[in-house]
Order: C-alpha cells, then structure tokens, then sequence
C-alpha cells in the first residue's frame, strides 16, 4: 500500500505538471495550475491509491471491481474541465463547455495519454481513446465536433499545430460559439 500511495502521488503530480505546460501553451496558464487539485482530497486520493495499476487511471480499476467510484463522483461535480460536469441529467441535455474549460478538457486528455502511454505515445492516443471512449450521448453535437476535430488535427498536425490560442480560438467559435447562433 505504501509503495502505491508514493507512485499514485508520483504520477498525479507528473499529470498536473503535464497539463500545466500544455495549458500555458494555450494561453491558460490559471487553469494548468489549478488543475486536478481534487485529486489530493481525501476521497479521491485514497481510492485512487487503493486501485492503482499505473497502467491506467485508477477511477476505471475501481469500477471495474465495485461497479462505481465514488471519487469519480467528487472528481466530476468539482472541476469544469469534465463533460459530465455540464450534463443536466434531468433534462438529458449537455450545455456547451465554455472554452477555457474545453481546451483544459483537451489539455487534460493528452497529458493523460502521454502519462499511461509513456514512450509508447503517440498523436494517435488521444483520437483512438476519444473514439471508443470519450464520445457519449452526454455531449452534445457541438462539442463532440469540436473535440474530434481537435483531436483529428492533432493526431494529423501534431501538439504545436493544435496546442495554441489562435487555433483553438478559432475551431471553438466556428464550431461551438457560431452554432449556438442558429
């Protein structure tokens, strides 16, 4: 347990780190810095410990074995940068993600791939695991558009072609800000 709390914490820190630089990239350096901070609560550092694997994120272990997670429930209610914190269950409808929290939830998906993946990264990762896992019917046209273009140029383009202000200021009001016009 104790050789888990050091490595969850060791790669919980190497994430935020990764975000942080990519966020700056983007122009957003506040929420590189705020990032995850959730993570070292209580309820979500602790389970996280208890289900490391190191090979991909605890939250997904913990489901896998209990069938929910209870730090995935404080993780998504506590940071904006998550889809499903804009999903209004009631009604069956997601607002669209205002930007910075869009381009943090982007930022947040590469610095996660590049963590799990390690050397065996690649522009592909985020596109492949946004294919099969990250489309749902929780997100609506608009940012599920969004999110695949960005995620298609970058395993097209790469980071530096993707990861500035001009780029994504520009994908995010053609596709999210010129649609809620109509």
């Amino acid at each position: 347990m104790k050789n888990k709390f050091f490595k969850h914490l060791a790669i919980v820190t190497k994430h935020r780190f990764k975000v942080f630089v990519l966020c700056t990239k983007c122009g957003l350096f506040w929420r590189g810095l705020v990032h995850d901070l959730s993570k070292f609560s209580p309820t979500e550092f602790f389970e996280s410990v208890k289900y490391y694997t190191g090979k991909y994120s605890p939250i997904a272990e913990c489901r896998s074995q209990t069938g929910h997670s209870k730090a995935w429930l404080h993780h998504k209610g506590r940071n904006k940068h998550h889809i499903e914190y804009w999903y209004d269950n009631q009604n069956k409808t997601q607002m669209n993600i205002p930007y910075k929290y869009a381009v943090e939830h982007i930022c947040d998906n590469i610095a996660a791939a590049k963590c799990y993946k390690g050397k065996n990264y690649t522009q592909n990762e985020v596109l492949d695991y946004w294919k099969k896992h990250g489309r749902s019917e929780l997100t609506n046209d608009n940012m599920n558009k969004f999110f695949e273009t960005v995620y298609s140029d970058l395993a097209q383009h790469g980071e530096k072609y993707v990861l500035n202000k001009r780029y994504l200021k520009e994908k995010y009001n053609s596709i999210v800000l010129n649609s809620e016009k109509k």
